[in-house]
């Protein structure tokens, strides 16, 4: 019980102190926050294997295509697709690490539907392959 008593005042504390930062807060808390920006944000994190497009991410945001594009640009810094391949090389970086999942199951669950293109894109944005990755990191 103490426990998630402090896991619960450490959240309400993050959050009063983040509200009250206002444009100084964190990105990625403002996108959580925005009307707009934050069902999609919530729709990426939920399931990042989807085959998302800025079309279906502005349709769980409710609005049109150029709006949610224009909006999530200007509150989270960088265009939705550039995010959510961020967000799911992050993923894959975790899974390289703490799982024994293939590099073919990895892609598949970061939304890559071959191994070969999640590779290249790992290793564009990465440095280096998952491979590569996942034996420095072991």
């Amino acid at each position: 019980m103490m426990d998630r008593l402090f896991d619960w005042s450490l959240v309400c504390t993050l959050r009063n102190w983040f509200e009250q930062a206002g444009p100084e807060a964190p990105t990625w808390f403002r996108g959580l926050s925005d009307p707009i920006v934050g069902p999609a944000l919530h729709a990426m994190h939920t399931d990042p294997g989807a085959p998302w497009t800025v079309a279906s991410l502005a349709t769980e945001a409710g609005v049109s295509r150029s709006l949610f594009a224009k909006r999530f640009t200007a509150v989270l810094g960088r265009p939705p697709l550039n995010y959510l391949t961020e967000s799911r090389m992050d993923e894959a970086e975790e899974l390289l690490t703490d799982t024994d999942l293939t590099i073919a199951q990895i892609a598949k669950a970061v939304g890559y539907a071959d191994p070969f293109g999640f590779s290249a894109a790992f290793k564009r944005h990465r440095g280096q392959s998952p491979t590569a990755f996942r034996a420095s990191a072991a």
